[in-house]
């Protein structure tokens, strides 16, 4: 009687492959999160875009790396757009919110790192949510979002007595000021204790000829060369003070952070989130 062979066991399923464009592809910012995209295993890139009469147009978007993918960088958002599931869009806040409605009207969910939105633009995005998935943050490196976490715990326990000052440093490029990071941290701060960060910040002395005051939380902005970005909260007492850090030497930190947005989006349907939600520090 033949010896029946088992059939071989059935294949473990493959990771699913998102499908990712990227806005202002040949940007700085741009080419690191198309070689990330490049580099995953589980993503690929489907759509590159970049403002109209940018010299890139028409270039394959991994030329920059020695080497094509058959992805054409365009300025017609809907081409860019049309085959993918996510866009990553690290610009400037008029050409995210455009890039937005595009995405909102063909169900692409978008993780979004830029920074300087208006109150106007906050709540237009806001009503975007509700059409298709969000991730905003300022930052989206991991570290970045673990120091909000201490800040967070260090705020509550230097309620009072403690003076605090946000200082950043950025490249000589770097537009807003102060960073999108920093008021995120300024915010995180006056969230834990029970204030408003638009009643508190301070941005700038040079005038004021008065103590500081005691519930105020300043900011402070450097810019020159090709800093990435650093920065860092004191709490400063009587006797002793306390310095939370965050230096970036490169800007991957903040491509591998939005591509662990990207992953997080595959599982939302509408809706606004942070890095916060991404990582499970809420």
């Amino acid at each position: 009687m033949p010896m029946t062979v088992p059939s071989p066991p059935a294949a473990t399923p493959t990771t699913t492959t998102c499908r990712v464009a990227v806005a202002g592809a040949s940007g700085r910012m741009g080419r690191m999160l198309i070689e990330a995209i490049e580099a995953s295993a589980d993503c690929v890139l489907v759509g590159a875009l970049d403002i109209a009469g940018s010299p890139a147009i028409g270039a394959d978007a991994t030329a920059f790396l020695g080497r094509t993918c058959g992805v054409g960088i365009t300025a017609d958002i809907a081409a860019g757009l049309k085959n993918a599931q996510v866009l990553i869009d690290f610009t400037r806040p008029e050409g995210s919110m455009a890039h937005l409605a595009v995405c909102s009207r063909l169900g692409v969910k978008a993780v979004i790192g830029t920074t300087g939105f208006s109150a106007a633009q906050k709540a237009e995005l806001a009503a975007l949510a509700e059409r298709t998935a969000i991730v905003l943050a300022p930052n989206m490196s991991v570290g970045v979002n673990v120091t909000l976490g201490l800040l967070q715990m260090a705020a509550r326990a230097l309620a009072t007595g403690y003076d605090i000052e946000i200082v950043e440093a950025h490249h000589r490029h770097k537009v807003d000021a102060p960073s999108g990071t920093a008021l995120k941290m300024g915010e995180v701060i006056a969230q834990a204790l029970g204030r408003d960060l638009k009643d508190c910040a301070v941005y700038a002395r040079e005038g004021v000829r008065a103590e500081r005051d005691p519930s105020s939380i300043g900011f402070s902005s450097i810019r020159g060369g090709d800093l990435v970005g650093e920065h860092m909260v004191l709490f400063a007492g009587i006797g002793e003070r306390i310095e939370i850090t965050h230096k970036s030497s490169s800007r991957s930190t903040y491509a591998q952070g939005s591509l662990r947005a990207v992953r997080f989006l595959a599982g939302q349907g509408t809706g606004m989130f942070d890095m916060f939600d991404v990582l499970g520090l809420h």
